[in-house]
């Protein structure tokens, strides 16, 4: 447990950025969910909506470095993909 006046500081800033943080993750999760269930349902108008929604919210988790930008570039691309490849 923190000691000193400056770790007790850090572990209060460290408990509400870990609030922000999984809020961040939780919503470009759900963004993404979004345009898997409408890959899912084989309509493609929708996912092309969901996702153009979507990939600014995982765009910006790259920005706040909830995750690293090649793996918000590599899920915005397969899905893509997926909705591509959509007869």
């Amino acid at each position: 447990m923190a000691s000193h006046k400056s770790a007790e500081k850090r572990a209060r800033q460290t408990e509400r950025r870990t609030a922000v943080n999984m809020a961040r993750r939780s919503r470009m999760r759900g963004s993404i969910k979004k345009v898997e269930e409408a890959i899912k349902a084989g309509d493609k108008t929708a996912a092309g909506a969901a996702l153009r929604a979507a990939q600014p919210e995982i765009q910006r988790s790259a920005t706040k470095h909830i995750v690293t930008k090649n793996a918000a570039a590599r899920r915005v691309s397969r899905l893509a993909a997926r909705i591509k490849a959509m007869a």
